[in-house]
């Protein structure tokens, strides 16, 4: 009889996710996987995207929140000339102007996405999971329903046109690459391209290739996410390394045992600096992650606290 497989400590995993598929179901899928429940992600991606999903497992489900970070990249792909209602090519087609496509050139299209570079007001689109009124857009719009929607302001560092194909597809079709703040919906940004452009579009093909400090190099593909996997252990992440943009302090043994019981502390008895704005690492003598707080006053404040174990305790 075959030994069962070590638990998988926690961490933060990069997933490649497929299409056809759901952030929650992938994540699902994980915690299948790897025989855990704990189990969530930092930021989404539409069914139809494939890419960097952040997986966060065990204790570091409580950095989530931290790790959806403000700035993403994405490759994907445009057709000109067909506009859908969910703005993507998982919708039904609602409107061409195939003709008017067929005349877009390769600098009127480049034009039009550099247009969109800077900071720009976006309105989220009805099918997406922004909640209104208690209930998800997506909801409503399957209801026949279309709501007003406030703007929001997002950011747009790059939008590049990388290549026009006109012959292929029946209508053109372009890839492009976006480097944008969080909250941004390229498919969005495809549909005013083609509003720019006279001949509407969607997107057809979406890839995230970096969500913050994680990339595509760091990512293993969903079907290969196992206990077995030799590439595992390396390719988990550890809480303390995942919010390196944070700012930190390392406690000695005896703070950092006053830490793991939420002693109240204040910030004058761990540091003679100034005490940061924001969250704050609190490391253990080991260097793993022990406590997120903020500091009030000179107060602290647990935020979250983690295990500490022999390894991190020190001597």
């Amino acid at each position: 009889m075959s030994a069962r497989p070590p638990a998988v400590a926690s961490g933060v995993l990069v997933v490649d996710k497929p299409a056809g598929i759901t952030s929650r179901g992938a994540v699902a899928e994980v915690g299948r996987r790897l025989d855990t429940r704990r189990a969530g992600h930092a930021g989404t991606l539409d069914p139809m995207a494939t890419g960097v999903l952040v997986v966060c497992l065990g204790e570091a489900t409580k950095i989530a929140g931290l790790l959806v970070a403000d700035d993403k990249s994405y490759d994907g792909e445009l057709e000109l000339g067909r506009e859908t209602d969910t703005l993507d090519a998982d919708g039904q087609v609602v409107r061409e102007r195939i003709a008017e496509a067929a005349a877009v050139d390769r600098a009127a299209l480049a034009a039009a996405m550099a247009a969109l570079v800077g900071d720009i007001e976006q309105v989220p689109p009805m099918y997406s999971a922004v909640r209104q009124a208690g209930r998800r857009l997506h909801e409503l719009a399957r209801a026949g329903q279309e709501v007003e929607r406030a703007a929001r302001a997002v950011t747009v560092r790059r939008f590049d046109l990388l290549a026009l194909d006109l012959l292929s597809f029946g209508a053109p079709r372009a890839s492009f690459a976006v480097d944008c703040s969080k909250g941004t919906y390229v498919r969005s940004l495809v549909a005013d391209v083609g509003e720019a452009l006279g001949c509407g579009a969607h997107l057809t093909a979406l890839r995230r290739t970096r969500s913050g400090g994680f990339g595509l190099d760091r990512a293993l593909a969903l079907a290969d996410v196992s206990p077995d996997t030799v590439a595992l252990p390396g390719r988990l992440v550890d809480p303390a390394d995942a919010l390196v943009h944070l700012p930190r302090i390392g406690l000695t043994p005896d703070q950092a045992a006053a830490v793991a019981h939420g002693k109240p502390l204040s910030w004058q008895d761990l540091s003679p600096a100034e005490a940061p704005a924001g969250p704050v690492c609190m490391l253990a003598p080991g260097g793993k992650l022990l406590a997120l707080v903020e500091v009030e006053g000179l107060r602290i404040r647990y935020r979250r606290v983690f295990p500490l174990t022999r390894e991190g305790a020190g001597s």
